[in-house]
């Protein structure tokens, strides 16, 4: 179901659809980050997911993230950044959300 998610908010293996909720949050990240979308945020990691169908082989399923899995790394890195807990809104929180069907919680 988590791919399905991905791809019903607009991340498709032909790329982002116009007018979705995965347009809208790249907007808004290109707009946060100057005009470009950054490499490992994510925009790029659902729309890579959603091209692929690789939500839970990547690690981000209906029951959380997966120990040692490119999600955890992913967590373990944001948590790291930022002193020890994932920010609301951040890369980890928005992907997993997507992925469990919700709107992202983008800020």
């Amino acid at each position: 179901m988590s791919d399905q998610n991905v791809r019903n908010a607009g991340f498709t293996p032909s790329g982002i659809t116009g007018g979705s909720l995965a347009s809208s949050l790249m907007s808004q990240e290109a707009r946060a980050s100057g005009g470009g979308v950054p490499s490992g945020g994510p925009t790029s990691i659902l729309q890579e997911m959603g091209a692929k169908g690789t939500t839970h082989s990547s690690g981000y399923t209906s029951s959380g993230i997966s120990g040692g899995s490119r999600a955890s790394d992913t967590m373990s890195k944001e948590a790291t950044a930022h002193g020890g807990g994932v920010p609301r809104g951040g890369t980890t929180s928005t992907v997993q959300s997507i992925s469990m069907g919700g709107k992202g919680g983008r800020r």
